[in-house]
């Protein structure tokens, strides 16, 4: 992403906390909004004191959202600290030696997932917000990851190991930490409350206090935090700026949508918790650092495009609905779907963008395909893929029901095939899949999984007893580069054609996250869309065969203007306003261009 060059000059004498008047304005109200009960302009001296410690000074004015600072030079990678292990080095320092080595010029970002001491789910039960798990490295290791990338980590807000040592403060009655978790009564109503998971919300544990019961969303030893305590925001806040310190530059608000509970509501994106992304954000508009927010909230479309606010709220959502449209799409064959949920995505605004990705360390989210695939093809989806070795977990519903939550699986593995069963067309599949997040209107974001074609883990989910380390596969760094040298694996073929996608992506302004996007209706069996850099210079159409056939398009079905020469950046083939047709192999993709 772009670096600021505008040197902000300190804000003026008589201001206090030497903060902007706007800063101090704004974030006052955004406190009466979540405190109504407590002094918000004191509230906003320790805000500002938290976030610009020790002498620091805020920005004079916060940044503009007309001014991104983003391009169609940007892509993240998703890693876990020790996606690459051989038994002698730290993992940080062989992640280190593989990005600079192999993706460097070509990949900007890097988004290393939990990288904290933790007790479970792979990093997201942290028990010190303030230290490198040892294991992968130490601080030194990130934060020379972050001189070379634009490094991305994990605000995880919403809740905290039930090992740490704030949790064994919390048991003893310990000042503050005896008001730092959530806790309700096994009366209450809790039928609203909206569940990723099957088990028992609520956790009895006893404490110096008498026997309490503490929320907890996403397993027992993950206990939410409670923001109705001014305290726990404080306490975020700076480590918000610990972690901007150690060269973070990209923070994301990990399952955000939960963090606010009120007992009798579905305690998901209530008013409070947007209150406080927007608190988050004008505190990162206003760091001199170029700091951008991302909000990972795993919800049906509506509700997820509802975290962009008014340009105040988070700089990028995840597309969630992406990865399971585009796998239904190839799957069967067919653009149904996923085009009618396109046209009716609005354009990002400028100022924020969607992430694009098609598979995460988490799986294939189901509930964003909710209202945008029926019961009967999600469940045909499921069978498939579960064909091809993949998993499902499930969510518990206020019912006391279960539904499908997420299909675990490695992405390449779920595109062996498609509903008709096995075939030979798994690597085009794949990387039809691939193209289309790079042309799409955001930034794509990839999966150190989906880079290296990895296969799916059963031996890890055997080991680790959870469906999701099917897709948390640790390579052996010596094997896989020598897999990468061998022209002929599988992980060469696709690595190597992924760098090329990549590089070509990079260097087309129409590719910008935020520029035009238009869907083109070219029948079922492709998904195509028209891209035009906001200078309108370059024009680019995407389109992309989603089936196992030979397919044609006539030319004149695309608006190529005449008089320019028009080329298939992919192929390098030239493309003919009035040639006939245009063919298209088993999964091929084309992004045709008037500029090269």
């Amino acid at each position: 992403m772009q670096q600021e060059t505008e040197k902000q000059s300190p804000a003026g004498r008589g201001e206090d906390e030497g903060a902007p008047r706007r800063l101090r304005e704004s974030l006052t109200l955004h406190l009466e909004n979540i405190y109504p009960e407590s002094d918000a302009t004191d509230l906003a001296r320790q805000v500002i004191s938290a976030f610009w410690p020790d002498g620091m000074r805020p920005r004079r004015r916060g940044r503009s959202p007309l001014h991104p600072i983003w391009s169609e030079r940007d892509t993240y990678v998703i890693t876990y600290g020790n996606s690459l292990v051989d038994g002698e080095h730290k993992p940080l320092d062989l992640l280190f030696d593989f990005f600079t080595t192999r993706l460097k010029g070509i990949v900007s970002g890097v988004h290393i997932l939990p990288y904290f001491p933790y007790t479970s789910d792979d990093g997201f039960s942290v028990t010190d917000y303030r230290a490198v798990n040892s294991i992968l490295g130490d601080w030194q290791d990130i934060e020379r990851i972050a001189s070379q990338f634009r490094l991305m980590s994990d605000l995880v807000l919403n809740h905290g190991s039930s090992q740490s040592a704030w949790f064994a403060e919390y048991l003893q009655g310990h000042a503050p930490y005896d008001k730092f978790y959530f806790e309700a009564s096994p009366e209450d109503d809790l039928s609203a409350v909206v569940r990723p998971r099957a088990h028992p919300l609520l956790r009895e544990v006893e404490t110096a206090n008498g026997v309490r019961h503490v929320w907890a969303t996403f397993s027992h030893d993950q206990i939410d935090f409670d923001f109705s305590n001014p305290d726990v925001l404080l306490e975020f806040i700076r480590i918000f700026r610990f972690h901007i310190a150690k060269g973070v530059r990209t923070v994301r608000l990990d399952a955000v949508a939960f963090v606010w509970k009120e007992v009798g509501t579905n305690c998901i994106h209530l008013p409070q918790t947007h209150e406080i992304v927007r608190l988050f954000r004008l505190l990162a508009d206003y760091a001199e650092e170029p700091v951008v927010l991302i909000t990972e909230t795993n919800v049906p479309n509506v509700e997820n495009l509802s975290y962009f606010g008014n340009r105040n709220e988070a700089h990028a959502i995840y597309n969630f609905s992406l990865p399971p449209l585009i796998l239904h799409a190839l799957l069967n064959g067919t653009s149904k779907h996923l085009c009618s949920w396109q046209m009716a995505m609005p354009p990002a605004q400028l100022g924020c963008a969607y992430l694009n990705f098609t598979a995460s360390h988490d799986g294939i989210g189901l509930r964003p395909a909710e209202s945008l695939l029926e019961d009967s093809e999600i469940s045909d989806m499921i069978e498939t893929v579960q064909g091809f070795g993949g998993l499902v977990s499930m969510r518990r519903m206020p019912d006391g029901g279960f539904r499908p939550y997420e299909l675990n699986v490695t992405l390449f593995d779920a595109l062996k095939g498609t509903v008709k069963g096995l075939d030979d067309w798994n690597v085009e599949r794949f990387l039809c899949s691939q193209a289309i997040a790079m042309a799409l209107e955001g930034i794509p974001a990839i999966y150190i999984h989906s880079l290296l074609a990895t296969p799916n883990d059963l031996e890890g989910v055997e080991k680790a007893g959870y469906n999701r380390a099917i897709n948390r596969h640790r390579w052996n760094y010596p094997e896989l580069l020598a897999r990468l040298a061998d022209p002929q694996s599988l992980q060469a073929r696709v690595f190597a054609e992924m760098k090329r996608l990549l590089a070509i992506r990079i260097r087309q302004p129409a590719f910008h996250p935020n520029a035009t996007q238009f869907t083109l209706q070219l029948g079922e069996t492709f998904f195509g869309f028209w891209r035009q850099s906001a200078d309108r210079t370059q024009s680019i159409f995407a389109i992309h065969n989603l089936s196992d056939e030979m397919e044609t398009i006539p030319a004149v079905s695309l608006n190529l203007i005449g008089g320019e020469n028009w080329l298939d950046l992919l192929s390098g083939e030239c493309v003919r306003q009035h040639g006939g047709v245009i063919e298209f192999a088993p999964y091929q993709c084309r992004w045709i261009s008037n500029r090269q």
